[in-house]
């Protein structure tokens, strides 16, 4: 696996680069993609080793849709990867994806998990969750609308607003409350955050851990990486210091995202771009998902890693990714207009 991390000198170079690295061998997929390195090695990794298929990867921080339409006809780029379904979803709507018609991906993929047209597919979930100090949080159940109730005042951390993992959240507050109930529910939160919206999801859960709150918003994925994370051993203290509760649990359920996959609209490498996404849905790729990645497998039948089964039964909201999709615009709009990402009042 080849990999490409932009700066400013390769971000345009990276299309030339691929294209050199695309006239070596007729047998690779050029991929851009928003997931971080780590996450996605593995699965390449084993890709290379069933099929002989070399991976070249770009990762790029943000402006991936924008780029490949500036590249345009000329664009190297064969598979691209996502999470968020505003992301997914927003690559088709740029039209810079094309139908893919795969049995072998349907037959993995349930239909909730795609695209009607083919243009993207889901490849795992996620919880949104909430991180809940082990020694300041007695209760094991929580709601997303109590994070809005005063108790909590100056309790909570959280990533930015206008990050895409709190926009979907955010969108499905208003597609189960309406837009005014939603407003009301967003203010309460901000007035109980502990500081200003910061970091990562990692980040809240160092705050829990130091003290500076007890309650953070973050995705259950991360917390199986924390666990694991023997390169920087510090976060397994921050993980051992907060449960996950799942919000909603005893009613409509846990907020969940995805992660996924679209074919690029001029792939070079269509043949072998489709061998790829096929094998992304396979059971062998969903394994390494849940095990090495500490997601949920879309694909059913295939359980998620022993890790994240402890963290207890999830139960997904049904709220359907396209109706998510429709709010979004109009959650990232109130988290500007409350002043979100101001933080807490002085």
């Amino acid at each position: 696996m080849k990999i490409l991390t932009p700066t400013i000198s390769t971000f345009m170079a990276g299309a030339v680069i691929l294209a050199a690295s695309s006239s070596l061998s007729a047998a690779e997929v050029n991929i851009y993609s928003y997931r971080q390195a780590d996450l996605i090695a593995p699965l390449l990794e084993a890709f290379t080793k069933e099929t002989g298929i070399k991976t070249n990867v770009l990762f790029l921080n943000k402006g991936l849709v924008d780029r490949v339409k500036a590249e345009g006809e000329n664009s190297p780029v064969d598979v691209i990867f996502t999470v968020d379904i505003g992301r997914l979803s927003g690559a088709k709507d740029n039209g810079v994806t094309q139908t893919v018609k795969s049995d072998v991906i349907e037959a993995n993929i349930p239909t909730e998990y795609r695209d009607p047209e083919g243009h993207w597919f889901g490849l795992t979930t996620r919880g949104r969750v909430i991180y809940a100090s082990v020694d300041r949080v007695a209760q094991d159940t929580i709601t997303y609308e109590e994070l809005a109730d005063p108790k909590w005042k100056g309790k909570i951390c959280t990533r930015s607003g206008q990050h895409s993992y709190n926009v979907a959240l955010f969108a499905s507050m208003i597609a189960h409350h309406g837009e005014a109930e939603a407003e009301k529910w967003l203010m309460g939160l901000k007035e109980n955050l502990a500081r200003k919206p910061a970091g990562n999801d990692r980040a809240q859960a160092k705050g829990i851990f130091s003290g500076e709150c007890d309650l953070g918003l973050g995705n259950t994925y991360y917390v199986g990486l924390m666990q694991t994370n023997e390169k920087k051993p510090e976060q397994k203290d921050w993980a051992k210091s907060m449960k996950i509760l799942f919000p909603n649990s005893e009613g409509r359920g846990t907020h969940v995202n995805i992660s996924g996959m679209a074919m690029a609209k001029h792939a070079p490498h269509k043949a072998d771009a489709m061998k790829l996404m096929e094998f992304l849905s396979s059971g062998p790729a969903q394994k390494i998902y849940g095990e090495q990645v500490f997601e949920y497998p879309i694909k059913p039948g295939v359980e998620p890693s022993a890790i994240v089964m402890g963290f207890g039964e999830i139960k997904p909201d049904t709220l359907s990714l396209d109706e998510i999709a429709k709010h979004r615009k109009k959650a990232s709009e109130l988290v500007d207009k409350v002043g979100y990402n101001e933080g807490p009042p002085s």
